[in-house]
């Protein structure tokens, strides 16, 4: 299966053009060859890349139209944010992670495809959420990295008033023990679009839950990560 054709599978093919589409196959290339000596992903095959890593983060598109700049939480090897910041130009794209060697990935592949609307941010979310990032992002999002109530306190602090926290999911079953979390931190459930990823012959169900920053989030939030998950909002 080719990149074209897994974004056509998965009704992406609108934000392909033949420069990203070779930038996306590098991708793939450049991450199958680092995760030899750094373990970004349990994925080894370029179908299952193409599917499961970067058509997945491309199903973001469609709700960040009037972002101008999307916080990554715990981007991991970058994903969504590389795909995304390549997909989309307009957008100032900033993955963060607390495990520099995951970064590093992320700075590599910068450099090789010659990105210049990404950044990387090395640290911990509770930790950094200050002056001059607290209520700053137009979308922050999260794939993958904590429960849906630990997330929230965690992304939704970084959120300007009137943007958007997009939480990536497997499935829409965390959503009701996430909405007082989302309350307390100053957002709401807008909607959740739920989806078939197409992999080959294979689907995966997925999941976007999208809240609404309604007000400003509270001086105590987020608090120290070990409250966090011990107890969460």
């Amino acid at each position: 299966m080719t990149l074209k054709e897994c974004f056509e599978n998965n009704g992406l093919s609108e934000y392909l053009t033949n420069e990203k589409e070779k930038k996306l196959e590098i991708l793939c290339r450049l991450l199958l060859e680092y995760n030899k000596k750094v373990n970004l992903t349990a994925l080894t095959e370029p179908d299952d890349i193409y599917a499961k890593h970067i058509a997945d983060s491309a199903m973001l598109l469609p709700y960040l139209t009037n972002a101008e700049t999307l916080l990554d939480v715990g981007c991991g090897g970058g994903f969504p944010s590389l795909p995304v910041a390549i997909l989309n130009e307009n957008i100032r794209v900033t993955a963060m992670d607390a495990t520099k060697k995951k970064l590093g990935f992320v700075l590599y592949a910068k450099e090789e495809l010659g990105l210049d609307n990404i950044t990387t941010l090395n640290g911990r979310a509770e930790e950094l959420c200050k002056e001059p990032l607290r209520e700053s992002f137009d979308a922050v999002t999260a794939r993958a990295v904590a429960s849906l109530p630990v997330l929230c306190e965690l992304c939704v602090p970084y959120v300007k008033t009137g943007g958007t926290f997009l939480a990536m999911k497997t499935d829409i079953s965390e959503l009701e023990t996430s909405l007082n979390a989302a309350k307390l931190t100053g957002a709401e459930h807008e909607k959740s679009v739920e989806y078939k990823l197409i992999c080959g012959n294979e689907t995966a169900g997925r999941c976007i839950m999208i809240f609404k920053k309604t007000r400003k989030t509270q001086s105590k939030y987020p608090r120290k990560y070990a409250i966090i998950k011990s107890h969460p909002l």
